[in-house]
């Protein structure tokens, strides 16, 4: 199997209905109203999704569930060959925002990571992120939660949420103090919003990687841009087309990116949202484009170089991928 890498991840996005039906029920919580009657996640488009999204995380209520959920997780993307992941973590749902309460949920979601890096051979690295709806006070918050922790272990700052919410410039603040804390930057953009939310995401908050940052397409001179400075797009096909923002693979702009010279990686989001697993993202892009191993492997060595994690985290993971194309 193809080992993959994978920097666009939401750690309660990635939770399976089956693990968060089983924390309702231990809870006594009723979330019936999320699920459909084979059980998968229901919502309707994607701001009902981030209404689901957060009423399943609402089970995740202690640094043990966190703990459970990270297994859970990495156990799903190792069956897919995934050798490294980045996850994005939000403090606003661990621990309220609270450093000290924050401290703890990221002590057992290290741990989870640890036993599934002994378990499955898979390495995981958490990214920070403000949520933008939630609005620039509670994100300042949240970017004091990863200044107090970054490290080896947290290596990014980011911002997700509901693009339409305000500008990236409101969020300067925030990622300013991230990167004084030596973090690496990245901001959701150009999914929901037009090549304008993800050029003001480049500008105003300095950012080297872009989530989804698809409608670039939409404006050739911006894709150039991209090319040229080397920002890095998170590219998450299977999220794109099953929120229909595209109708299909085919007519995924990720071939077009790539062959303009822009770098692209590839990402679930949200997994079991969205039907996907990293498996079924490059058989759906092999299908697509006809893209070959080695295409992939091309695809892999640009995500490792735009990992955040330290310089013997990516040598080590290097000898994985070198491995594999031997």
């Amino acid at each position: 199997m193809t080992p993959k890498i994978e920097l666009h991840l939401h750690l309660e996005g990635a939770a399976p209905p089956a693990f968060i039906r089983g924390l309702a029920k231990e809870k006594h919580m009723d979330l019936s109203g999320i699920f459909d009657d084979r059980g998968n996640y229901a919502f309707t488009d994607f701001w009902h999704f981030l209404k689901v999204y957060e009423a399943a995380t609402e089970t995740l209520k202690t640094p043990m569930d966190y703990q459970r959920l990270t297994r859970a997780v990495l156990e799903e993307s190792a069956a897919s060959g995934v050798v490294y992941s980045e996850t994005f973590l939000s403090p606003d749902f661990c621990g309220g925002r609270d450093v000290g309460a924050w401290r703890e949920y990221l002590h057992a979601i290290r741990e989870g990571a640890d036993m599934a890096e002994r378990d499955h051979g898979i390495t995981l690295r958490g990214i920070i992120t403000c949520i933008r709806h939630f609005g620039p006070d509670k994100a300042r918050e949240t970017a004091l939660c990863a200044a107090e922790t970054a490290g080896d272990w947290i290596v990014g700052f980011g911002i997700a949420g509901d693009e339409k919410i305000g500008k990236p410039a409101d969020y300067a603040y925030s990622f300013d103090m991230a990167r004084e804390a030596g973090l690496r930057l990245t901001a959701h953009a150009g999914e929901w919003g037009g090549p304008d939310s993800v050029r003001d995401a480049v500008r105003d908050l300095r950012v080297e990687r872009i989530g989804h940052g698809v409608r670039a397409i939409e404006d050739l001179a911006l894709v150039d841009q991209l090319a040229e400075t080397g920002i890095v797009l998170e590219v998450c096909p299977g999220s794109n087309v099953a929120l229909e923002i595209y109708p299909s693979f085919r007519a995924h702009p990720i071939a077009e990116l790539r062959r303009r010279g822009v770098k692209c990686t590839i990402s679930t989001d949200d997994p079991p949202f969205f039907h996907t697993t990293m498996t079924r993202e490059y058989e759906s892009l092999h299908v697509a484009f006809d893209w070959d191993e080695a295409e992939f492997a091309a695809i892999a060595r640009t995500s490792l170089d735009a990992a955040f994690c330290d310089a013997d985290t990516k040598a080590r993971i290097a000898k994985l991928l070198e491995a594999a194309d031997a």
